[in-house]
């Protein structure tokens, strides 16, 4: 049965969600230059608003198929009073017709008005985050709460009526009633071959009472036979689901911020900017995700969201502190084996000098091994001895990147670059 299902949902002012759609995929890549200068002139914490998005009316037109010089044709122009055939037509003076002022000069640059939509949030944040993924996330074995997944299981006989399998309903309903009559349709064919004989031949009394007999027992068997349901509840067969565990995709990010005195306001701005992006982007494309956030100055320390954000607390530099926490964490909580492990670190590389040789080889020998991917930004530009060491890992660990933010209008750029889709890393 054909059925048609009728979107009555309402996108602002009563407009078409599928024509709107459409659009968007049409001027897609001038939608993303909106979101991108967007992005560069807001504060982070207003980058989920929406956006209005300009499109020169050049870019809307829609190609047409037009005449090709040269050949023979007439033009009918309506409302023509001043020409007959044969004159021929002057050239405005002062510019082309389709200016100003009838042929004076205009300074208004395509002499056309941009066309004007305002993205919605929902909108903005889609192509904010559309081409970014975390990079490596496998399926992993079954968590306690697994998710379902239905699957085929042949056929049972109770089940809802659009399950019905007709076809195998009708082949069981057959079947049986083969099997019920068959002694019966048997036993009324050969009283029918015995009945037929008698009636060829020459009557007597007894054959007469015979005749009787064989046409009384083949009633009887008919009746029978038309007394079989041709369709019998039991007969009925309806398709069988059930309900399979699958492995799910559960991923963890560990979320490093150094807060130590050589972290300025500017700098922990710039870490900050870094870790609420993270978060938005986590938050909106994995429902199965945990973070941790962890602070470190001389100790680390596992804090919630939002004294990760706001807290004051400051103190010295040994950036060990919070891998060997991240270390602890892992060891307790997030097996390999079934979690896949993310890190993001922001720091300005300022260490204690025998330190950082020491984070290069927990990195090396204990979190690397463990993690699907590690991001460290450095918010600073002087590449001090934890950006030397940390350089000497990634000709080993491909997983592992590093980039640096200096500014403000920075932050979406790295970004961006850490956490791009594996194929546009590739491209």
């Amino acid at each position: 049965m054909l059925q048609h299902i009728i979107d009555r949902r309402l996108s602002g002012r009563n407009k078409s969600i599928g024509n709107r759609e459409r659009f968007l995929r049409r001027c897609k890549e001038q939608v993303r230059e909106a979101v991108r200068r967007a992005v560069d002139g807001r504060s982070i914490r207003d980058v989920e608003r929406g956006e209005d998005v300009r499109i020169p009316k050049k870019d809307l037109n829609q190609p047409v198929f037009g005449h090709g010089a040269g050949g023979i044709r007439e033009t009918v122009h309506p409302g023509n009073r001043e020409y007959v055939r044969g004159d021929h037509i002057e050239r405005p003076k002062g510019g082309g017709a389709g200016g100003p002022g009838k042929g004076q000069a205009s300074d208004s640059g395509e002499g056309e008005d941009d066309f004007v939509f305002t993205l919605s949030r929902e909108e903005f944040m889609q192509v904010f985050f559309e081409d970014l993924a975390l990079p490596n996330l496998v399926r992993t074995q079954l968590s306690e709460t697994p998710e379902w997944k239905y699957h085929r299981a042949g056929f049972t006989s109770d089940g809802t009526p659009n399950n019905l399998h007709v076809l195998r309903s009708m082949r069981g309903a057959i079947g049986r009633r083969i099997a019920i009559g068959a002694a019966s349709r048997h036993e009324l064919r050969r009283l029918e071959a015995e009945h037929d004989e008698l009636q060829r031949r020459p009557k007597t009394d007894a054959q007469r009472a015979r005749l009787q007999e064989l046409a009384a027992a083949i009633g009887a068997l008919r009746a029978r036979l038309a007394r079989i349901p041709y369709l019998d509840p039991i007969d009925l067969r309806y398709r069988s689901r059930i309900r399979v565990p699958v492995p799910t995709s559960k991923a963890v990010m560990f979320c490093l911020m150094d807060v130590s005195g050589s972290m300025d306001e500017g700098r922990k701005d710039l870490s900050k900017r870094f870790f609420i992006l993270l978060y938005l982007f986590l938050t909106r494309h994995y429902e199965k995700i945990e973070l941790v956030f962890i602070r470190h100055h001389t100790q680390a320390q596992e804090v919630d969201e939002d004294s990760f954000f706001h807290a004051r607390e400051t103190g010295g530099t040994v950036v060990s502190s919070a891998l060997v926490l991240m270390d602890e964490i892992i060891r307790a909580r997030y097996s390999p084996a079934e979690w896949n492990i993310y890190g993001a670190q922001a720091s300005d590389g300022d260490n204690w000098h025998h330190d950082s040789d020491r984070c290069r080889e927990l990195l090396a020998e204990r979190l690397l091994p463990q993690c699907r991917y590690y991001a460290y930004v450095q918010v600073a530009e002087e590449e001090q001895n934890l950006w030397e060491e940390y350089a000497q890992l990634p000709p080993v660990y491909p997983h592992f990147a590093m980039r640096k933010a200096t500014d403000a209008a920075q932050i979406y750029p790295v970004f961006r670059d850490l956490f791009k889709k594996e194929g546009a890393k590739a491209a």
